[in-house]
C-alpha cells in the first residue's frame, strides 16, 4: 500500500485542496448517508423482485428462472443474479449452494415509505442536487420497463439529450467536488519541462466532469486537448461548451481501440480518464496502452469508482448490458468470470505498476469520511 498523505508530498498538496473547496463541511457522517443511501435503493429492488417473482418463497430460484419470471430481455437477464448477489451480502435473500436463492426479505408498506424518504435525506447529506433523487426514485419505479427493455437507462439518465441528470451524479456532488479540485491542483503541479508540450488525452470524456475545471489551467500552457469518447453523443455538447478553448479537439474513440496505431509512441503528456476506465476489457492491457503513449515523465491520471455500491444497482447495470442480440463483453481482467463493475484501488495500484507506471498518489486516504463513496483519484507517472 502506497504511504498515505504526508506533509508536502503531492498527494497531501491534492488532499488539501480537495477539503479546501468543500469549505468547513462536517464530514465525519458521510460513510452513515452512504450506507443509508445505499440501503434505501436496495429496498426497492427487493421490493421489485418481491412483486415480479417468487423469491420470497422458500423454494429456491434460480436467476435466470427469476429473470424469466421478472420478463428481463435476454441482454439484461444477468442483472437478476447480479442483484441477488447484493441482496445475499446483506442477508435478505438466502443463496444456496447451487447459486439459486430463497426466501427474500419482504418489506411493509411503511419500511418502503421510509426508504423513499431516505433516498432525498441522505442525498441532501451528501450534497447531491435534487435531480439525483428523481432519478433513483424514477429508475427504481421504471425497474419493470428497464428490465423489459421497454425504456433505456439511457433515457432516464439523459432525458431528451439533457445531460443536468448526468451531472447531478457525476459533477455536483461533494465527492467529485474535492477529487476535481484535487486533480486541478495535481496537474497545475506537474512540472513543465522542455520536452512537454503539454499534449493532453482524455479518454472517455462523456459529460467533461472533470474537463471544465482542468481547461482554464491548461490554457496558460501551450496544449493540446483531445476530448474523445466512444459515442459522439458526448462530442457536439462538449464543442458548444468548450468553444472558448480553441486548443480543444474531438475524436470519437474506444478505450479498446490500438492507440499507438492511432497516435504514436509519446504522443501524449498527460492521459485523463474520468470515471471511464473499468469499461475496457482489461485494466491492465489499457495502461499498457496508454504508457506506450506516455511521453517520458508523462503523467496518468484516473478518477474511477473502487466499489459498486446499491445506489447505482438501478443504472450501471443497465448501461453496462449488451447491445440487443450481442453477447455481453466479458472481462478478461481481475473481474473475469464475475459480474463486478469496477477494480479494487490495490487491483489499481499493482495495474500501473506492471504496465511500468509508478503510483504517485490514491486519493482519498482509508478511512478518511469520503473514502466511504468509493472513488478515487488516481495518478501514476511514466
Amino acid at each position: 500500500m502506497m504511504p498515505r498523505t504526508h506533509p508536502g508530498t503531492p498527494a497531501e498538496t491534492a488532499h488539501r485542496a480537495g477539503l479546501t473547496v468543500l469549505g468547513p463541511a462536517d464530514l465525519t457522517s458521510l460513510p452513515q448517508q452512504v450506507r443509508r443511501l445505499d440501503l434505501a435503493v436496495l429496498t426497492g429492488i427487493a421490493a421489485f423482485l418481491d412483486a415480479a417473482t417468487s423469491l420470497h418463497s422458500p423454494e429456491p430460484l434460480a436467476p435466470e428462472d427469476a429473470a424469466r419470471q421478472a420478463g428481463a430481455a435476454p441482454r439484461h437477464a444477468w442483472i437478476l443474479g447480479h442483484w441477488l448477489r447484493a441482496l445475499a451480502d446483506e442477508g435478505w435473500v438466502t443463496r444456496c449452494d447451487d447459486g439459486a436463492f430463497h426466501s427474500l426479505r419482504r418489506f411493509r408498506r411503511a419500511e418502503l415509505v421510509a426508504a423513499r424518504e431516505d433516498v432525498d435525506q441522505a442525498r441532501r447529506s451528501l450534497g447531491y442536487p435534487a435531480e439525483l433523487t428523481r432519478y433513483l426514485l424514477d429508475s427504481l419505479r421504471h425497474l419493470p420497463g428497464l428490465l423489459r427493455d421497454e425504456i433505456s437507462a439511457q433515457a432516464l439518465l439523459f432525458p431528451d439529450g439533457d445531460l443536468q441528470v448526468a451531472g447531478a451524479a457525476y459533477r455536483h456532488n461533494i465527492i467529485n467536488a474535492y477529487l476535481n479540485a484535487a486533480a486541478v491542483e495535481s496537474v497545475h503541479r506537474l512540472p513543465r519541462t522542455d520536452a512537454a508540450t503539454g499534449r493532453v488525452l482524455e479518454l472517455g470524456a462523456g459529460t467533461g466532469s472533470l474537463t471544465a475545471d482542468l481547461l482554464p489551467v491548461l490554457a496558460r500552457r501551450t496544449t493540446e486537448y483531445l476530448f474523445t469518447d466512444l459515442s459522439p453523443f458526448f462530442l457536439h455538447p462538449a464543442r458548444r461548451r468548450f468553444a472558448a478553448h480553441p486548443f480543444v479537439r474531438y475524436e470519437t474513440l474506444g478505450l479498446d481501440d490500438d492507440l499507438t496505431a492511432r497516435y504514436g509512441a509519446a504522443a501524449f503528456d498527460l492521459v485523463i480518464a474520468v470515471n471511464a476506465a473499468h469499461n475496457t476489457v482489461h485494466a491492465g492491457a489499457l495502461l499498457e496502452r496508454v504508457a506506450g503513449l506516455l511521453a517520458p515523465g508523462g503523467t496518468l491520471l484516473l478518477i474511477e469508482t473502487c466499489h459498486e455500491h446499491h445506489q447505482s444497482l438501478v443504472s450501471m447495470p443497465f448501461l453496462l448490458s449488451a447491445r440487443p442480440g450481442a453477447p455481453r463483453t466479458e472481462r478478461l481482467d481481475h473481474r473475469a468470470g464475475t459480474s463486478r463493475t469496477y477494480l479494487t484501488r490495490q487491483e489499481w495500484l499493482d495495474a500501473f505498476t506492471t504496465a511500468g507506471l509508478r503510483p504517485l498518489l490514491d486519493l482519498p486516504s482509508p478511512g478518511h469520511p469520503l473514502a466511504a463513496f468509493s472513488q478515487l483519484l488516481l495518478i501514476a507517472q511514466r
